[in-house]
């Protein structure tokens, strides 16, 4: 096979969900020893065509080529055993397996007398954490990891295979620097290899250093395909979405805020090992500030949202103060009650409830005001999700509308409603546009502007540099659980932030 022969033809595809036309007639082809970047906004048909080329959709209308040969495959075991792997941007690991159960699944080694061949695999799966720098062990069990940790699990998952193309939907939604240079390494190492890569994300920076050529997906149409080179972000951006897309950044700044939410010497005791996860932090946000919050993989971001939400009563300490009044967040409940609201960084796992509407997941958080005479209210229930899918321009046909069938964007929509619901006065967004597309970004960021306008204080934790210098008032590093950086927006640089955030690691 030379090194520019087509290794995948589509050929008009369509794939239909009830209601809804999610491809529409696409055709594409991806060539070996090339990446090739699948660019779209949320909906417009990526995840739904991976899922057909790597097996899990199988009732769909056109045909594929694999090799020059018509194409069909039974399941995603199929697809694996013809030489198609997919690393998934929706993690799709077993909670309770170990690290190394859940990249054997499915094809486990075995013994001469037809046992687990445990050892074996625990070698394997060290070799491949090894490779992705990923300093776990095989034996931990992937409910215990951060995001970025089982993003990374989920790479190794698709290295395994020898695969000859490989889709990454997302690779680095969870994952930040350093991370991100070792997959682009493996990726220039699968290119040397002839083998094909389908790279699918909203980064677009990402998709200039690694992508050859590019394939425009809009509406569930394949729109158009070329090759990179001589290609600007304005202009992929406007095939995307049919128009210039101006990229939402903070003009003005807010200067000296009120002070609204303190911390102080907020400390976390690890839950798997001596010391702490977090130690003696301490910050404020004002009212009307939004304060963006970066770090690296393993910093503490996540864990320091949590903490302050209440969700770590047993083994934190420290004051949190809001408004001057020191109030106990030992438990969700009371938090909300303060007056806290926390948009989780698994929209998924742990901001959505997948099988209930749109209208049952932004009420959620308001049962009580829902409630008449011991039952829900179904015209309240209405009524509000009717203003914040006005208010938030949720795109769904209806509000019955089951939350899992909706793009990332909408979804992430969905947990700002049901958390503006509680009338919040701190607003804590964990990573709030992982995964989604710049035009659902621009309007995330529109939102968080405009309710920062509105007085509350934000904070932010972002894996995404230019994201947060786009929106913050002030910015937070961390390392290593400690604050080892402050810096006001219009001082900061990312060379700067970044010095902040590794010196603590050296």
């Amino acid at each position: 096979m030379t090194e520019t022969a087509t290794l995948l033809e589509v050929k008009k595809v369509t794939k239909r969900f009830p209601g809804v036309v999610a491809l529409d007639e696409v055709s594409l082809s991806i060539e070996a020893g090339k990446v090739t970047a699948l660019i779209g906004e949320n909906g417009a048909g990526k995840s739904t065509l991976m899922k057909i080329l790597s097996g899990v959709y199988l009732d769909f209308e056109g045909e594929f080529y694999y090799k020059g040969e018509p194409a069909r495959f039974s399941d995603p075991k199929d697809a694996q055993q013809h030489g198609v792997a997919i690393i998934h941007q929706e993690l799709n690991l077993i909670p309770y397996l170990t690290i190394a159960e859940n990249i054997f699944l499915g094809r486990e080694l075995v013994t001469q007398y037809g046992t687990m061949d445990k050892s074996r695999m625990r070698k394997r799966t060290q070799e491949l954490l090894d490779r992705l720098k990923l300093k776990v062990n095989p034996d931990s069990q992937v409910f215990k990891l951060k995001v970025g940790q089982q993003q990374i699990v989920e790479i190794a998952k698709a290295l395994l295979t020898d695969a000859e193309l490989i889709i990454m939907d997302e690779p680095t939604s969870a994952i930040t620097g350093a991370e991100v240079e070792v997959l682009f390494d493996i990726v220039a190492d699968l290119k040397s290899q002839n083998k094909a890569v389908v790279y699918v994300s909203h980064k677009l920076d990402e998709l200039f250093r690694i992508a050859d050529n590019y394939v425009v997906l809009r509406d569930g149409k394949s729109i158009e395909s070329g090759e990179m080179a001589g290609m600007t972000q304005d202009q992929l951006i406007s095939k995307m979405v049919g128009r210039k897309i101006e990229v939402m950044r903070k003009t003005t700044d807010r200067g000296v805020c009120e002070p609204l939410l303190e911390v102080k010497n907020l400390s976390l005791k690890s839950r798997l090992k001596a010391g702490n996860v977090l130690s003696n932090v301490s910050f404020n946000i004002g009212k009307g500030e939004i304060v963006g919050l970066f770090g690296l993989m393993g910093a503490g971001r996540t864990e320091l949202l949590e903490t302050i939400f209440g969700l770590h009563p047993a083994r934190s300490s420290g004051q949190v103060l809001l408004g001057g009044q020191s109030i106990c967040c030992d438990s969700p409940a009371r938090a909300i009650a303060a007056g806290l609201a926390l948009v989780p960084e698994d929209r998924k796992k742990d901001g959505l409830v997948l099988g209930l509407g749109v209208k049952n997941n932004i009420s959620l958080t308001t049962l009580q005001e829902m409630e008449q005479l011991g039952t829900l209210n179904d015209s309240k229930e209405c009524e509000l999700a009717d203003h914040y899918i006005s208010e938030l321009r949720i795109k769904t046909p209806t509000k019955e509308q089951k939350a899992k069938n909706l793009s990332g964007g909408n979804q992430q929509k969905i947990v700002l409603a049901k958390w503006l619901a509680t009338r919040p006065k701190v607003l804590l967004l964990d990573e709030p546009t992982r995964g989604i597309d710049i035009n659902a970004k621009t309007e995330i960021y529109k939102l968080i502007i405009r309710l920062a306008d509105e007085g509350l204080g934000i904070l932010m934790v972002s894996s995404e540099l230019p994201e947060i210098l786009a929106i913050s008032d002030r910015i937070l590093v961390m390392a290593e659980g400690r604050l080892t950086g402050e810096f006001l927006a219009s001082e900061a640089s990312e060379d700067g932030i970044l010095k902040k955030a590794i010196s603590a690691m050296q």
